[in-house]
């Protein structure tokens, strides 16, 4: 718990940023939106008329985060930003504590340990736990709830499955897809005939989800549930819009970000220990199997399967090596193996833990926030067909007008055009160009029809930011150049 709590206090301090656009946009900007401009003013489409497909409940929570903030006179961003991050901190760590419960009840504390170390020290967990992240937001729930289902002393008591629905209510009004692990979870007392333990859980966790998500809708939209339907229409229409891959991309990325050999060992002690550990099996293997399916394979969202591959993994794999004759007389290359495991976990660790994520893009605005004279910014991105949105939280302010050049819109003349009718208030007094591809033709481009263009600053990504565009050519982090940029006469 300490050595979890230390990283996670690293990462409060040091990492800084947002990790994905959702966790930024969905969550942070739409809170303090509300909370400078009223509640029924939501973006990412404000004021609109009809659901987006997004609970209300983490962005919610948020606001009176916020709301709570302003009333004790916080207000820089970035200070605000620390506290966000600090109270993800400490939810996290519900996780260790209750993953190493279950691991302990079931295999021991030499188990247990392991577990709990892992799961506080893994190189990645610390960074993403400090994020918004839904996917990393909804696991304390659903490892706190499988805990009241599998912990010895509780489990035959029908409070627990109550309390379990309960959790997983929330988990689901947090992130939509925990409906598998709600799913996977019933099964089990399906194929095991606990039928009053099914009806309690299922009536708590179907309470829970309607007194949050089925209420909130009713009262905004006149219907129950017209987020939770809204998601699942959008993301049946655009089911190929994003990131796509093969069945098995999930097991790939999870053998690889659990390091091997390690990885393997984990894998293999969750799958051999489907019957005997149901409960912590079938509901993330629900969800794992679902998300193969599903042509939509963005990374994060597999993030709520991998405590429980860990706690299950160590336990499975520990009752393996009890009985495998391989590895009884091989117990110094098993060594090796975890050796490699914590030497190279302990080396991306503390690079990880204090990246800052997104830093050009948020410290440009951050530097801007200290330009009084800023009404309106323009982002020439003409390397890329379309722009990245621009963090307008850490700007302080929303009255900024914002216009995006890119690819499709890369004629400088018809830019001049468009601009010569904008009134002074909206005409841009700072362009940010956006990547180092032609940044010297781009830039002679716009001086030939703007000569007085004045350059200001060069923000650079993080080392992470360039390692994780360099593996993955979506994650768009670039260099941002800064300039004056002043109306001719």
């Amino acid at each position: 718990m300490a050595a979890g709590f230390f990283f996670r206090m690293l990462a409060v301090f040091f990492s800084k940023g947002y990790g994905m656009s959702d966790d930024h946009f969905l969550i942070i900007e739409a809170a303090q939106y509300w909370v400078d401009y009223g509640f029924r003013h939501w973006l990412p489409t404000v004021g609109a008329t009809t659901p987006d497909g997004h609970s209300l409940f983490y962005s919610g929570i948020h606001y009176y985060i916020f709301l709570c903030l302003k009333w004790l006179g916080i207000n820089n961003p970035q200070g605000k930003m620390y506290i966000i991050r600090l109270l993800h901190a400490v939810w996290s760590m519900f996780t260790i504590y209750f993953g190493y419960k279950i691991a302990k009840s079931a295999a021991g504390q030499k188990t247990a340990n392991r577990v709990g170390l892992i799961l506080a020290l893994l190189f990645f967990f610390p960074m993403f736990s400090v994020r918004n992240l839904v996917e990393m937001v909804c696991i304390p729930p659903l490892v706190i709830g499988t805990w009241f289902m599998t912990e010895p002393a509780r489990k035959d008591r029908l409070s627990s499955f109550a309390w379990a629905g309960l959790l997983f209510g929330i988990a689901f009004n947090i992130r939509f897809q925990s409906l598998f692990f709600v799913g996977g979870a019933g099964l089990v007392l399906i194929f095991e005939r606990h039928w009053k333990k099914l009806f309690m859980f299922s009536l708590t966790c179907f309470i829970t989800i309607f007194l949050v998500q089925g209420v909130a809708d009713m009262v905004i939209w006149k219907r129950p549930f017209a987020e939770f339907f809204e998601y699942v229409n959008y993301n049946l229409q655009n089911k190929y819009a994003y990131s796509t891959g093969v069945w098995y991309k999930y097991i790939l990325l999870i053998g690889g970000i659990l390091i091997p050999p390690v990885s393997l060992f984990l894998i293999f002690g969750y799958l051999r220990s489907w019957r005997r550990y149901s409960m912590l099996f079938l509901p993330a293997f629900v969800f794992l199997v679902f998300h193969s399916m599903f042509p939509n394979k963005q990374e994060r969202f597999i993030l709520p399967v991998i405590p429980f591959i860990i706690i299950l993994g160590c336990i499975g794999w520990k009752e393996y090596l009890v009985t495998s004759g391989f590895w009884k007389n091989k117990t110094q290359l098993l060594n090796r193996c975890w050796g490699f495991f914590w030497t190279v976990n302990c080396l991306l660790l503390p690079l990880v833990s204090t990246t800052y994520s997104k830093k050009s893009r948020v410290e440009a605005m951050v530097y801007l926030s200290h330009r009084t004279d800023l009404k309106s910014l323009l982002v020439e991105e003409r390397t890329e067909d379309n722009a990245e949105m621009c963090p307008i939280y850490y700007l302080g302010r929303w009255d900024v007008n914002i216009i995006y050049l890119t690819k499709k819109d890369s004629s400088i003349r018809s830019l001049y055009r468009q601009l010569q009718n904008y009134p002074d208030t909206k005409y841009p007094d700072y362009i940010i160009f956006v990547g180092s591809e032609n940044i010297n033709t781009r830039v002679s481009q716009f001086r030939a029809v703007y000569p007085g263009l004045q350059y200001l600053t060069t923000i650079y990504p993080s080392l992470l930011d360039n390692i994780m565009e360099w593996l993955n050519p979506v994650n768009k982090n670039r260099i941002a150049y800064i300039y004056r940029f002043d109306r001719p006469e």
